[in-house]
């Protein structure tokens, strides 16, 4: 499961820093035959939806380490990091009231060591070729918007 560590920012710190700037973020993207892999959410923001694991880049944190601190941290693997995929914003995320304004660079990755595992950051974790209808919907516009899964059935 994930490691812990010293954060440099309390979470009131944190909340009240990235409440009013951009917050730079990365998503982990892995895909197999079986699918693009999502997780559903264990905490806030967005509880219960699936996503791609992602978080926050720490102050002096390469990109590249992020991703892979993400993917320890969210899935228990350790991974190869590929090509930046793109980037998402979250205008659905602002309009609902959370409080900030994350972007999220997307970068294609493939499971090196481990196996994919629940941690405490998600209850489930499956391969989806075509999105479940409770997929963040920002994401779900990059995914299908690059051909990795189709929309979700109505």
């Amino acid at each position: 499961m994930g490691r812990s560590r010293r954060l440099p920012l309390t979470k009131d710190e944190f909340d009240s820093i990235y409440a009013k700037v951009t917050r730079l973020t990365v998503e982990v993207l892995i895909r197999t035959e079986d699918g693009v892999l999502l997780t559903r959410r264990g905490i806030e923001p967005c509880l219960g939806q699936w996503h791609l694991p992602g978080g926050t880049v720490l102050f002096g944190e390469s990109l590249v380490d992020a991703v892979r601190r993400v993917a320890r941290d969210e899935l228990d693997v350790e991974v190869a990091v590929g090509e930046q995929l793109g980037v998402i914003e979250y205008p659905n995320l602002l309009a609902s009231g959370y409080p900030g304004w994350p972007l999220g660079l997307v970068f294609d990755t493939r499971i090196v060591a481990g196996v994919p595992a629940r941690t405490e950051q998600s209850e489930h974790i499956a391969y989806f070729r075509t999105l479940p209808h409770d997929v963040m919907h920002d994401q779900a516009v990059f995914i299908t918007g690059l051909g990795l899964a189709t929309p979700a059935r109505t």
